[in-house]
């Protein structure tokens, strides 16, 4: 079969493939960026049956913009903080203790509620 540039000058059709693999690689490279920030980091644990039932009720209250994961343990040392294990979700209920301190944020770990360092979450 005849290529559709076949009848070009070579200099002209060496052209067409060069900017036709330099879009391709652009394009590449974009996908492998967003496929980098969508896939999580090797650090995080898959979620057990009961974990996973924690986030579906966490998403269907607070929506999934507010979802949490914690990036290590957590022992609470106050009053009001929650123990966490790496790994566990959580949701965003207010950016900041009582006190206004926004190091410390208030979530819902599925039940229990409390203060977590804001250091130790990232968004899920």
């Amino acid at each position: 079969p005849q290529l559709p540039h076949g009848h070009m000058p070579l200099p002209s059709f060496w052209k067409v493939v060069e900017d036709t693999l330099q879009q391709s690689g652009a394009k590449l490279r974009a996908f492998c960026q967003a496929f980098e920030t969508v896939t999580p980091s090797p650090g995080t644990q898959p979620l057990t049956p009961a974990e996973e039932r924690k986030v579906l009720s966490l998403v269907s209250k607070h929506g999934p913009d507010k979802l949490y994961q914690v990036t290590s343990n957590i022992s609470g040392s106050r009053d009001l903080d929650l123990t966490l294990l790496r790994g566990q979700i959580v949701a965003l209920l207010q950016s900041s203790d009582t006190k206004g301190n926004t190091s410390r944020w208030l979530v819902d770990a599925g039940g229990p509620r409390g203060f977590v360092p804001a250091a130790k979450l990232q968004p899920y």
